[in-house]
Formats: structure tokens, sequence, C-alpha cells
């Protein structure tokens, strides 16, 4: 008989911790059914939903800053075909991440809010894409880095020994999709800036280091 207690109150234990199986429970036979526990919340990703918000529409900016100097390169007056390239694949594949970020914000129990902004974000620019080559490949690097230290940001909330916000599915979701690409999209950058500067320094072979500069960035990506 003593057994028999033991067990029974081993079970009560065990369906008290199930808090959506609670919900179920208190439920049956209402009216109104609340199951306000049976979600895709687990670990601390739901503290971080803000800064991933954020973070999502902050790569939709900048996807449409990138998408603006691809066009401004593209005219007919700059014809520079590989900055429109260059820019337009930055544009392309910054919006696919912003994508990636709101499927995985609902994939861990979270909605998207395109309201959010950290104050720290600075506005978008009215002549972001009136840019010369390269003020366009300086301000490329710039917000690349800024993406960069986004992404870091979160990692080091959900890395955490904090109660609530650990979280290596969120650690690790971030360093395969953003933190290994960026660091080399980071390099890249200073390396584009760092040799156009150094072919600038010509003065009477400026615009014959533009035009090999934009037939290398046309061939190359």
């Amino acid at each position: 008989m003593k057994s028999i207690a033991v067990l029974c109150a081993l079970v009560a234990v065990a369906f008290a911790e199930d808090v959506c199986y609670n919900d179920v429970v208190s439920s049956c036979g209402s009216k109104e059914v609340d199951l306000k526990n049976c979600n895709a919340k687990y670990g601390g990703a739901h503290e971080v939903v803000f800064e991933l918000q954020s973070y999502a529409n902050e790569h939709i900016a900048r996807s449409f800053d990138y998408l603006l100097m691809a066009t401004h390169f593209g005219n007919y007056e700059k014809n520079r075909e590989g900055f429109e390239k260059l820019f337009r694949k930055l544009s392309d594949s910054t919006w696919e991440d912003s994508i990636d970020l709101i499927k995985y914000i609902t994939k861990r129990g979270g909605m998207m809010n395109f309201s959010a902004r950290k104050s720290t974000q600075e506005p978008a620019s009215e002549k972001t894409h009136e840019l010369y080559e390269l003020h366009a490949l300086a301000r490329g690097l710039d917000t690349q880095k800024k993406l960069a230290e986004g992404a870091l940001g979160i990692h080091g909330e959900v890395t955490r020994r904090h109660e609530g916000y650990h979280d290596p599915e969120v650690a690790s979701y971030l360093e395969e999709h953003f933190m290994h690409r960026q660091a080399k999209s980071v390099r890249d950058f200073a390396g584009y800036t760092s040799d156009l500067q150094k072919l600038l320094g010509e003065k009477s072979q400026t615009s014959l280091s533009l035009f090999l500069f934009d037939e290398y960035l046309q061939k190359s990506l």
C-alpha cells in the first residue's frame, strides 16, 4: 500500500511539471480553451526575441540601402557593373537573412514585430546610395561590421550562464547562419577598400584604376 502511494506521488509530480498537459486537463469541460503554455517556447530564446526582431529589421533596412547603392552604380551615368553586382548581391543575401531570421523567431515560438528597433540603430540616410566608389566600399564595410557585431551581441546574451538566458541552440544558429559568413564578408570588404585606396593613390591614373577595379569585381563575383 505504501509503495502505491509513493508511485502516485511521483506520477503527480511528473504531471505537475508538464505545464502544457496541465493546461489541457484544466480546460477539459470548459467552453473556453486557453492553452497558453502549449507553444514552442523553451530555453532562453524568448528572452532575446526583441533583439532577434531588431536584428531582422536591421537586415531589411540595410538590404534596401544596398539595393539603392546597386541602382546608383548601375545607371547610365555611373555604369559601374562590378559595383552594381557587388551591392545587388549583398542586398539579396541580406534580404534572405532577414527572412531566415523571421522564420527562426517563429520556429522558437515567437512572433515577428516589424516595429522593433534598438535605440543604437541608426536611421537610414537619404544619401546612403549617392556615394563615390571608395566611399561606398567604406560604407559597406562599416555596415557589415555592425551586422556582425549585432550577431555577437545576441550570441553573448544566450551563452551567459544566467538563469533564463542560456540557449546553446540560438548560439549555434547564429554561428552557422551568420557569424562565420560575416567574418569572411568583413574581410572581403576590408580588402576591397584597402586595394582601391592604394590604386587611387596614383592621381593621374584614377579613371583607369576605377575601371580596372570595377572589371575585377565584375569577373570575381
